[in-house]
């Protein structure tokens, strides 16, 4: 029954349609210029208004089938009435048609915004995450770089201790090797002092042409007064090594004023031994020997005083390749911690960049989420929506031009148009 009354509504649109355009103005002036030959008649179409009614209201019934909305409703309602006239109805499914259509253009709308919101979004979303993903790796070499800067700093402050205790260390060894430097050279001059009295001494005796008499200490006016008025003189006695003067300071002797130093000679032997005689060629080998012992320390300390000056200056070379380095390090120290400094700086920017960015990455991702729920609904159901839309008032349309058939009674046609319009509209007559 059902696909009957389907059948039925949908032939009556088509009939509707059909006499709708045969009737109108255009197609009647038209079928003046085409058959001019033939006479004018009257045609008259008539479809009751009751069965235009049930033909509209089987055709909204679809529509209301679909859609539950009320102004489908308000029109059944009309249709089923008596006291409201079709032109009311046509302006009542005019006016539904205007707001779907109004509707559908603010899905469109709503469409498009949010396929255009959700795309920016996803885009904003892709760029901070590609953001947080280089803030990481920035952060990740930063911090690798204040290691290695650390370790660096540590490293050339633990050379530049190192290199302190050596300087250190070889400054000792210099003073020590100078101190030892300084000992040899007084103790071996003291030596050569000492032989040189005690060749001086032999020579006095075996050889007194090459003795060298010590020189003569005149007395001052003062002493000389003491002298002269029988008093004594409080003399400096040779002391040092031997009592020979060499090395240590002399001692205090009392001198008689008025004493003269003679030289006696040597007083004959006793009478029971033999003239006394000299043993000149030891005593040559003696002070030859002297002179070997003079030579030996002369090159001792020949070699100690070129030792001395190759120590002195490795230890220069040293002091100053010392303080170069430090120098150098120093610097790189205080470069390395300036720059260790400035990327801690920059770690915390980019840090502080990092948190924004993810908190602008959560607040973009709330908002991604907030748009699903405004739109995903609507996204879904749109071309259904659209469908929907479009049937209904493809429903109302068609309701409309059954209901526009009662708007044209007598239209006058050419004469000739009389028979071919009336056998063309006689089947649609009987049909109705």
């Amino acid at each position: 029954h059902e696909e009957e009354k389907k059948m039925r509504a949908t032939e009556l649109v088509a009939l509707a349609d059909t006499i709708k355009v045969l009737n109108d103005d255009d197609a009647l002036e038209l079928f003046k210029k085409t058959l001019p030959n033939a006479g004018a008649s009257l045609v008259q179409v008539e479809v009751r208004s009751a069965s235009q009614q049930s033909h509209a209201i089987a055709i909204l019934r679809g529509a209301m089938a679909a859609s539950k909305k009320p102004e489908l409703d308000l029109i059944a309602l009309a249709l089923r009435g008596k006291a409201t006239g079709f032109e009311k109805i046509i302006k009542m499914i005019d006016d539904m048609v205007a707001n779907l259509k109004k509707e559908q253009q603010g899905d469109d709308a709503k469409k498009e915004y949010c396929e255009g919101q959700m795309d920016q979004g996803e885009d904003k979303k892709k760029a901070l995450e590609l953001s947080l993903s280089d803030s990481e790796s920035a952060i990740s070499e930063m911090e690798g770089a204040i290691g290695s800067f650390k370790e660096d700093i540590e490293g050339l402050e633990a050379g530049l201790k190192a290199l302190d205790k050596a300087v250190a260390e070889a400054t000792e060894q210099r003073k020590a090797d100078n101190a030892a430097y300084k000992e040899l050279m007084t103790n071996n001059g003291l030596a050569k002092e000492v032989l040189g009295w005690a060749k001086n001494r032999l020579n006095k005796f075996y050889a007194p042409a090459l003795y060298k008499p010590p020189p003569k200490t005149e007395l001052s006016s003062q002493d000389r007064i003491v002298v002269s008025m029988g008093g004594t003189l409080t003399t400096t006695l040779p002391g040092g090594i031997a009592g020979t003067g060499i090395g240590a300071a002399a001692a205090l002797v009392q001198v008689a004023a008025h004493s003269q130093r003679r030289r006696e000679a040597t007083p004959p032997p006793p009478e029971t031994f033999a003239a006394y005689s000299t043993r000149g060629e030891e005593g040559r080998g003696a002070i030859a020997m002297i002179d070997l012992l003079m030579k030996d320390l002369d090159k001792e300390m020949s070699e100690g005083e070129v030792m001395e000056k190759d120590a002195q200056a490795d230890y220069e070379k040293l002091m100053g390749d010392a303080a170069a380095k430090r120098a150098t390090d120093s610097k790189s120290v205080t470069d390395k911690a300036a720059a260790k400094a400035d990327t801690e700086e920059a770690l915390e920017a980019e840090k502080d960049k990092k948190a924004a960015t993810t908190k602008e990455h959560m607040a973009t991702a709330k908002y991604i989420a907030s748009l699903h729920q405004e739109c995903d609904w609507l996204l879904q159901y749109y071309n259904a929506r659209k469908a929907a839309r479009t049937s209904e008032s493809e429903s109302l349309v068609n309701a409309k031009a059954v209901l526009s058939g009662a708007d044209y009674d007598l239209l006058q046609l050419s004469s000739s148009s009389s028979s071919s319009i009336g056998h063309f509209l006689a089947p649609l007559r009987r049909a109705s």
